[in-house]
């Protein structure tokens, strides 16, 4: 054999060389050798990028910046935070960065010199065979170990490559010496060339019929399915405990780019909460704590909608597991840092990254206290039906520092208010008409990041609604905000508030939040205001016990009307609310989470004379 390798430095010398030619070499495999890490591929600049599960709605956010998901798993909630689950990708988009790139001169290989002892063969392999590829950063890593499977594809390779050159008359090319120096290395490795063509066919074949069967080109298409039970006792004075009662809510999201860079969402639900205008056949108005319209409660699940089984806009009803369209939303970038989106079905969230680990619908916080800072629910900002047409813009300052705003009108498909009244003073169209004469919000987020383990974001909001209204559906008082004044009497909302989460170590991660809601009278001739504000704290576990399980336990407290002027009233039976919850979600599989978990309200909706509240759930969750 050695005779064979030392006849001529064309090339037999590629015993040691031939790692380079392997059509299979690739990167480590991160996906499995660390489940940890996810992979966001970057289409602009053809290369993948590694990032750490737990920050990758923030890296994609970096890549193309869009909102943050929860975002943080390899089966994000997807269905909670479209955005930020999303990662588009061309329909021709190229795995380059895995492949070999072939030279056509050995110049071309950076970490290759003239004293390196291989030089004189490699160069020949180059120029004289064309079977020789590098890395596309211009590297060759001639050092590097390989298999014998490798050999034998990069033997392959050259195998190929004589035979062309024979086939177009330029066989004189290739001296005898390497030609027999071949065949011996083709007979020696023999059983490896057949294992590589078989491996070959089947990817061949596996690739055509999934050519055949693909749901469409530019196109993806993910969901998620949430089956809940939930119990509770306590509530308001003189009410039996409800029954238990097993709900559902399902989305499919349909994520589409036309570039490769921007990304069109078009999202579909369905469930089965109940609750409709005045709240009969939901949890909350069983318990006593419902508000008198729209059933707003501190008692309610991270996963139902903020107006279940009504459609706000018009005050008609939504039948229990009809379909709907939740989410329609266009996000594209424009220039380097800046980034514009617009829809006609969207949310606050869907732009603003949530800082918090606690959010996620379908994996996190069970209660819709714990999954956001209120700011970002007013207006139905958080609705979970999509309810605003909304649009705005991302800027990346820096790689530490993120400003985006956006404008939200609620009812902007309807061009005339409705004559028709529901209540005194409040029509069947109760959020006005128009894109800018109705209900709206502007709300903007500047997210700042000193360091790779702190995440902070400050939030503001200004809002004017046709009613009296939050509309957080965090609390009771949500409804009739200026307490004591017609529930048709218009406002206008200034909401501030700030986030923070500070990753104490991998595993662990301290968040909270503090909100302030400032809600004015809109008319001149009425003069009442008042002031909610609400806090929370809590510590997040990754892994917790297993690998793939997190846990939370917060505390903190609902929104609570703490100031009163004018004709507004503070109300009767006052006592702070306080809110207190602890979870543990279970990893099955990659597509199934089991989450048990409970909360518990004291002086729930701010009244003395409720009694202590406690709902348990029990959450599973299929994504796919």
């Amino acid at each position: 054999m050695a005779k064979y390798l030392l006849a001529s430095a064309g090339g037999v010398c590629f015993l040691w060389l031939i790692a380079g030619l392997s059509p299979v070499q690739a990167l480590p495999n991160l996906e499995t050798e660390n489940k940890n890490v996810a992979i966001y591929q970057d289409v602009e600049n053809h290369e993948k990028v590694y990032f750490n599960k737990s920050n990758l709605a923030n890296a994609i956010s970096d890549k193309l910046p869009i909102s943050n998901e929860s975002q943080k798993k390899l089966e994000v909630d997807s269905a909670n935070n479209s955005l930020q689950a999303i990662t588009p990708q061309s329909a021709n988009s190229s795995q380059a960065s895995d492949k070999l790139a072939q030279v056509t001169s050995v110049s071309q290989l950076s970490d290759v010199q003239p004293t390196d002892w291989a030089f004189q063969a490699l160069q020949s392999l180059v120029e004289r065979y064309g079977c020789i590829a590098g890395y596309p950063n211009q590297t060759y890593r001639g050092n590097r170990a390989m298999t014998r499977y490798e050999f034998a594809a990069g033997l392959n390779a050259c195998l190929e490559r004589i035979n062309e050159l024979i086939a177009t008359a330029t066989g004189d090319l290739v001296k005898k010496e390497d030609l027999a120096a071949l065949q011996k290395l083709q007979e020696q490795f023999a059983a490896e060339l057949a294992t590589l063509r078989g491996r070959v066919d089947a990817v061949e074949a596996r690739t055509a019929k999934l050519e055949a069967n693909q749901f469409s080109t530019t196109t993806k298409l993910n969901g998620e399915a949430i089956i809940a039970g939930i119990g509770a006792t306590g509530g308001a004075p003189n009410k039996s405990d409800p029954n238990f009662i097993l709900v559902n809510r399902v989305r499919l999201n349909l994520t589409t780019s036309f570039t490769g860079k921007d990304l069109l969402i078009t999202g579909l639900q369905a469930y089965n909460f109940l609750g409709g205008a005045d709240g009969q056949g939901s949890l909350q108005q069983s318990l006593g704590l419902a508000s008198p319209l729209l059933s707003a409660s501190s008692a309610r699940t991270s996963f139902e909608p903020q107006f279940p089984g009504l459609n706000v806009n018009t005050l008609s009803g939504v039948g229990a597991n009809s379909v709907q369209l939740y989410k329609l939303l266009y996000v594209f970038p424009v220039a380097n840092k800046l980034t514009l989106f617009a829809g006609t079905a969207a949310e606050t969230s869907d732009a603003f990254p949530t800082i918090t680990p606690f959010y996620g619908e379908g994996q996190e916080s069970i209660s819709r206290f714990g999954n956001l800072n209120p700011v970002l629910r007013v207006s139905g900002g958080t609705s979970g039906t999509g309810l605003a047409s909304a649009a705005g813009f991302i800027f990346n300052i820096s790689p530490n520092l993120d400003l985006r705003a956006l404008y939200g009108s609620v009812n902007a498909n309807l061009p005339e208010k409705s004559a028709t009244e529901a209540v005194p003073g409040v029509s069947t169209t109760p959020l006005g008409a128009g894109l800018f004469s109705g209900s709206s919000i502007i709300a903007t987020q500047l997210t700042f990041k000193p360091s790779a383990a702190l995440d902070i974001g400050l939030n503001y909001a200004h809002s004017y609604h046709e009613i009296n209204i939050l509309a957080t559906g965090l609390v009771s008082s949500d409804i009739g905000a200026l307490a004591g004044l017609a529930p048709g009497t218009p406002v206008t909302l200034n909401s501030v508030g700030g986030t923070l989460t500070w990753r104490l170590s991998p595993k662990i991660a301290l968040s909270g939040y503090g909100a302030a809601i400032f809600v004015d009278a809109a008319s001149n001739s009425v003069n009442a205001s008042t002031t909610f504000t609400s806090w929370m704290a809590g510590v997040h576990f990754n892994d917790l016990f297993k690998s793939g399980n997190t846990a939370g336990i917060l505390f903190g407290q609902p929104l609570y009307r703490t100031d009163a002027s004018g004709s507004a009233q503070l109300g009767e039976n006052r006592a702070t609310p306080y809110h207190l919850e602890g979870y543990y979600r279970v990893k099955v599989s990659d597509n199934i989470s089991i989450t048990p978990g409970a909360f518990i309200l004291f002086n729930p909706e701010g009244d003395s004379r409720n009694e202590t509240t406690t709902v348990g759930v029990l959450r599973t969750t299929f994504t796919f």
